[in-house]
């Protein structure tokens, strides 16, 4: 095993019978953003749990800080702060004291407990609601308190799990600045999302599993690469056309798609500049109406669906075992 922040070899998690992480290699470096992408049920939430020190590993080698979860557990622990899926903070509580309280869990000192929790609160930018209750919070404010209760012990390393779902794009835009700015600081960050856009802008490095299997991995940029060299986009005025559209597209590249709420379809070719002639010259010959053609790189989601054969959306996830 190496000195990495995280470093996973053939990590398995079973459930009884179940197998929900099936021998992944997983490697996370030290002041990074990696980004861990999956569908639900992928076994995204159990390599979390392992890697937490909540949940037991079943087969394989896990390092965490250098240190062995098994025989570990505590000081782990002591090093991180988590995210989960879904917030834990006390409604009835305000904000201020949810932060104070929480502190008091890691034995730091009463006083330098209450300075971080204002550092903290100012951070994310909730020192006017410092001595609101909880339950008087926008779901944005709510999640923004939780990564501030989870930086109270000045992490090493945070473990998010699915930290915007739900989330407006305003809130969602502020808690990727609090992200990053933690960090810039030196923090290290494990991020679980079905956001493709939230991985792309975030995450330096992404893995995507699978049942429980790594199908790829790289950075966003390399990971664009297995889509298609390039897609050629056709936007149509009648989205009825767009079957057309998809089999005129479909001679001169590979696996079309149409989006027919955005009344659009587009393919992955080879040799952009070519092919987007062909295209418009197909679309001519069979008088589409086109609103627009374009020749881009393609997107995350469209590495996703190319990879998993299944839309990215981000979704509760089901209880445990059944997600991970």
């Amino acid at each position: 095993m190496s000195d990495a922040v995280i470093e996973a070899r053939g990590l398995v998690k079973k459930y009884g019978q179940l197998e929900a992480v099936r021998g992944i290699d997983l490697e996370v470096k030290q002041g990074e953003i990696f980004g861990f992408l999956g569908p639900n049920g992928a076994g995204k939430t159990s390599t979390m749990r392992m890697i937490g020190c909540i949940s037991p590993v079943s087969d394989g080698e896990l390092r965490v800080l250098g240190m062995d979860p098994a025989t570990d557990g505590t000081s782990i622990r002591a090093r991180l702060g988590v995210v989960p899926q879904e917030d834990t903070l006390d409604l009835e509580l305000t904000v201020r004291d949810n932060v104070l309280i929480y502190g008091r869990y890691f034995d730091l000192p009463r006083n330098v407990v209450r300075e971080r929790a204002d550092e903290l609160l100012e951070f994310v930018q909730l020192t006017e609601r410092r001595n609101d209750r909880v339950d008087l919070l926008s779901g944005g404010m709510r999640r923004r308190l939780t990564v501030a209760r989870a930086l109270v012990n000045r992490p090493e390393l945070m473990l998010l799990d699915e930290p915007t779902t739900g989330l407006d794009p305003r809130s969602r835009i502020a808690l990727w600045e609090t992200i990053e700015g933690r960090v810039a600081d030196g923090t290290t960050v494990l991020l679980t999302t079905q956001y493709l856009d939230e991985a792309d802008r975030l995450a330096s490095d992404i893995v995507i599993i699978d049942h429980g299997r790594v199908i790829a991995a790289g950075t966003p940029a390399e990971l664009k690469t297995r889509a298609g060299d390039d897609m050629i986009e056709v936007h149509v005025r009648d989205a009825g056309q767009l079957p057309v559209v998809s089999g005129l597209l479909a001679k001169i590249g590979h696996d079309p798609r149409v989006d027919l709420p955005q009344h659009r379809a587009y393919v992955a070719v080879d040799d952009g500049s070519s092919r987007l002639m062909d295209a418009l010259r197909a679309l001519d010959g069979h008088g589409i109406a086109v609103e627009d053609v374009s020749l881009r790189r393609p997107t995350l989601d469209e590495v996703f669906l190319a990879l998993t054969g299944k839309q990215a959306q981000a979704t509760d996830s089901p209880a445990q075992p059944a997600d991970a």
